[in-house]
């Protein structure tokens, strides 16, 4: 084995695995504050590798609407889901294409130039074979040239002597690679079963067959929708009841887009969603015989036939590069690493995560497995950084402590910020007061400000108004469009606590806990300006919170 370290012998501050649109993202910013003890690499020859595989038929369901009406960039990016953060105008999505769903690669040109463009240090073909940590709590990165192998690059796992290899060193290592690993659930036979990463993505390969296709995901249904057309029948089965995310708000869950299957369901039209679990897969003649258990029939056990199986049962965090020094814990079915509120592994200190890997923060409720989620976690993540390992204060601004000034920034922020719309519940504006000071902080992650706080050197908080955007408890059980359900009256504050729509929270925080609440009323338009319905409620609330203070 060769070892060549040449290319970076110092000890780097911040090491990224992975140049996809969470990775760009963090060097962006990194290279913003000036900051150069940081690198990239990327085992792809490009950045954003990923999506010039996925997904599978091409058309991404992230939004892209440049025609809003607004000519303010931050308002704007609550109908952009595509773009990164930067002060670029040139690298904005939505002046790549007009198309409602792009094409997925566009997306691939559009990271290539953000790349390019805000010139981050990102080496490209070099694969990751192993991460380690020393007693130091240093990290070593050990590489190996993608044009040689895909495999681990040393001997021990069976990489042949003489491939070149790199290994680098950090202080900390960000994760950003996604899920980059296929999720198989434990089906026997499920060997036989065509993954979605491989399978055929053009319909005319699927003439006359009987498809069965297991997943509930977008991944499944964009399937199907593909082959209506050319099948025979097509069987889309998996455990769990179909979440729709027009009513869940959950943008992972099933969208309009990939639904146009359950009308050939609903009507008749041969196809059928199977309630249930696939148990058995085996091979009878030149097709399948499949065993599966009807949730909805006592789990009565049918066997059907099909001459194709495919597995759209989603991704998986691949965890095989990390040794047992640096291998983090892993939740929800080992499907993603387990993290802190910091997005930090709750095992492996220094080892951080950024993109789709932080969803297991908000799993199926908010929105850190999509770029226009993750796009402000890692700004947060950025922040984080910086205050625990470099001593800098959460960007801030001061304000006089009263209830006409914190009233006025807070509805200035909450009409206007994208961060706190996109990731609703999830990142939290922050108010702290100390006497007769305030200081405004803007997109931190709850869960972050209620186990860190913003205890300062010099800024010790008397208290904190934490603001969110929010849902109703209960929402994901509204159906939106049942004109008999009531709903809570648009700009009425003494209904507010009731609303089932996307509506502004304010909490008052002492000594670690909720003292008091004041949910701001539901508005059609988004806009919680109105000043007897919106304004005066608010600066009420705030002063009460404030005169115990003033006493």
């Amino acid at each position: 084995m060769t070892a060549d370290l040449s290319h970076d012998a110092r000890l780097l501050d911040c090491l990224v695995i992975g140049a996809g649109p969470a990775g760009l993202q963090l060097a962006a910013l990194l290279d913003a504050d000036g900051t150069d003890d940081y690198l990239v690499l990327e085992a792809a020859d490009r950045p954003g590798a990923f999506f010039a595989r996925y997904p599978r038929h091409r058309q991404l369901i992230s939004i892209n609407k440049p025609r809003t009406g607004s000519d303010d960039p931050e308002l704007n990016l609550r109908l952009d889901w595509n773009s990164l953060l930067s002060d670029d105008p040139a690298l904005r999505f939505t002046d790549y294409t007009d198309r409602y769903f792009p094409e997925a690669d566009v997306m691939v040109d559009y990271l290539g130039d953000f790349a390019d463009r805000t010139g981050v240090k990102v080496r490209y073909g070099e694969r990751v074979t192993r991460v380690s940590r020393d007693t130091d709590g240093v990290f070593e990165v050990r590489t190996v040239d993608s044009g040689h192998s895909d495999g681990p690059g040393d001997e021990a796992a069976g990489m042949p002597a003489g491939v070149p290899t790199t290994t680098y060193r950090a202080r900390r290592v960000v994760v950003a690679t996604g899920v980059s690993r296929p999720y198989l659930p434990d089906i026997d036979g499920l060997e036989l079963a065509e993954p979605y990463t491989t399978m055929s993505a053009d319909p005319a390969d699927y003439l006359d067959q009987r498809v069965l296709i297991i997943g509930k995901g977008n991944s499944a249904f964009e399937t199907a929708d593909s082959l209506i057309e050319t099948t025979t029948l097509i069987h889309v089965a998996g455990p769990r009841s179909i979440r729709l995310a027009w009513q869940s708000h959950f943008v992972g869950h099933l969208r309009a887009v990939n639904n146009n299957f359950l009308d050939t369901y609903q009507l008749k039209s041969a196809n059928a969603v199977l309630d249930g679990t696939v148990t058995k897969i085996e091979r009878d003649g030149d097709g399948y015989r499949v065993s599966f258990s009807f949730s909805r029939a006592d789990e009565v056990v049918k066997e059907l036939q099909y001459d194709r199986v495919l597995a759209c049962t989603g991704f998986r965090f691949d965890v095989g590069i990390f040794d047992e020094s640096a291998r983090p814990a892993l939740a929800i079915n080992d499907r993603f690493p387990a993290q802190t509120s910091a997005f930090e592994s709750v095992d492996v200190p220094g080892l951080y995560f950024a993109g789709t890997l932080t969803q297991q923060r908000d799993y199926k409720v908010s929105t850190n497995g999509f770029i226009h989620g993750f796009r402000y976690a890692v700004r947060a993540l950025h922040h984080i950084m910086r205050r625990r390992h470099h001593g800098c204060p959460w960007p801030s601004r001061t304000l006089d402590a009263t209830p006409e000034a914190i009233t006025d920034a807070v509805v200035a922020r909450i009409n206007r910020t994208s961060a706190l719309w996109q990731q609703f519940g999830v990142l939290a504006d922050v108010v702290t007061i100390h006497g007769s000071e305030a200081r405004y902080h803007e997109e931190l992650p709850v869960g972050y400000f209620a186990e860190e706080g913003l205890d300062e050197p010099g800024h010790h908080p008397d208290g904190a108004f934490v603001v969110t955007l929010e849902y109703g408890p209960d929402h994901d059980k509204v159906d939106p469009f049942d004109i008999s359900i009531g709903r809570s009256a648009q700009d009425d504050a003494t209904q507010a606590y009731d609303a089932a729509y996307l509506h502004p929270v304010v909490r008052l925080h002492r000594d670690g806990e909720v003292v008091a609440t004041h949910h701001m009323a539901e508005n059609l338009e988004n806009q919680w300006d109105r000043p007897e319905g919106h304004i005066a409620p608010l600066a009420a609330f705030v002063g009460s919170c404030l005169a115990p203070a003033e006493v």
